[in-house]
């Protein structure tokens, strides 16, 4: 005959005792033990949180790197985008019955945005080519066809001229906002007007690289017609 099996000696499986917490020599109430499993829950979710901004900030930083190292070239100028807008200007004209202002300039000048487009409201075939200088300056080139002095005035952002000027046999109006509040792309322009089309020239470089440009596209205006005045 076999002896009584584990529940036949009255005892069954021993209970787990509650936690001994050593600060109190006892063991904790109920209340207390929620009470620390809530607080180990919070301490694990911000834990949590410290480690997902640690990693957000992080990967930021990587963009900002990447962003440095792929946008600004040794030395400390713009990777952009180059266009080749004397190209464009090529293929653009089968969208007009002028030629299109492609000046020849000299090395060290680069184009970032060159076409051309129709005004909603004048109808006004505009030619527009973005121009940096070889000081990093910029110089937009706009040849409207056929405008209206309010397409002019529009271009200049409706100020009144300042002066006028001669540059390679071309008549200019100038407007020179250099002192201005906030001028912008805009603090210096200057305006003329051969046949049918009228350009505008304006941006933040000095005169001598206004001049440069307004040179260039005398020579091609002189090539075109045999006289740009």
């Amino acid at each position: 005959m076999t002896g009584p099996g584990p529940r036949e000696n009255g005892r069954g499986p021993r209970a787990k005792q509650p936690r001994i917490v050593a600060e109190l020599g006892r063991p904790e109430t109920p209340d207390e033990t929620a009470r620390r499993k809530a607080e180990n829950t919070r301490k694990h979710y911000a834990n949590q949180t410290a480690v997902n901004l640690t990693l957000s900030i992080v990967a930021s930083l990587a963009v900002v790197l990447f962003l440095v190292l792929v946008v600004v070239r040794p030395g400390g100028t713009v990777n952009r985008q180059e266009i080749d807008y004397r190209a464009v200007a090529q293929s653009a004209e089968s969208n007009v019955d002028v030629p299109l202002a492609a000046p020849v300039l000299s090395d060290g000048w680069t184009s970032n945005r060159a076409d051309i487009s129709t005004g909603t409201a004048d109808g006004v075939a505009t030619w527009y080519v973005g121009l940096i200088t070889p000081t990093e300056q910029f110089i937009a080139l706009e040849q409207g066809v056929d405008a209206n002095a309010t397409w002019v005035a529009n271009a200049v952002q409706a100020r009144p001229a300042t002066g006028a000027t001669t540059i390679a046999g071309l008549d200019w109006q100038v407007y020179d906002r250099r002192d201005g509040e906030s001028p912008g792309n805009y603090a210096y322009s200057m305006t003329t007007t051969v046949d049918r089309s009228s350009y505008v020239l304006h941006g933040t470089a000095d005169d001598v690289q206004f001049e440069q440009l307004a040179t260039a596209l005398a020579e091609q205006l002189a090539d075109q017609t045999g006289d740009p005045s």
